[in-house]
């Protein structure tokens, strides 16, 4: 099992729409080193960190698993849809996207907490120029956030 940050816009899709869907594909991934690591890296069972970002409050929020492991995101050929790719070919698609299902909430960790944590500060989220909206985090990074949270 491997950890991961996903990060969303709450207006678009929050943490509590996650947890009243149950379980929601993530699409609309695109950017050719998140896809990869979509399509490559992320694996059944694996838990991820679900974190708010572009609004007043950036930080984690929560815990999904994935429960489906990657396959093609059907957006990419629907010209009706934000995520339309007109160079994408069905037979060779271009972008994938996963299955996760909201396991709980967390106690808010700010992105300010977490880059004034030594302990992060190897984690890409901390770091300039990271923008992915889906990123690896270790397994101390990972258990440092939940300590983080005063829950564990």
């Amino acid at each position: 099992m491997a950890y991961w940050l996903f990060k969303t816009e709450p207006d678009t899709f929050s943490i509590d729409t996650l947890k009243s869907q149950k379980v929601s594909l993530w699409e609309g991934v695109r950017n050719y080193q998140a896809r990869n690591m979509l399509r490559d890296e992320v694996k059944l069972g694996d838990q991820v960190f679900i974190y708010h970002s572009s609004c007043k409050d950036v930080g984690v929020v929560g815990i999904a698993t994935v429960v489906k492991a990657s396959y093609p995101d059907h957006f990419q050929f629907d010209p009706e849809s934000p995520y339309f790719d007109p160079k994408s070919d069905p037979e060779s698609p271009r972008w994938f996207m996963v299955d996760i299902e909201y396991q709980r909430h967390l106690r808010f960790v700010s992105l300010k907490r977490m880059k004034a944590n030594p302990a992060l500060a190897e984690m890409p989220l901390v770091k300039k120029g990271s923008r992915l909206s889906v990123m690896p985090v270790t397994d101390a990074q990972w258990q440092e956030i939940l300590t983080m949270t005063g829950q564990f």
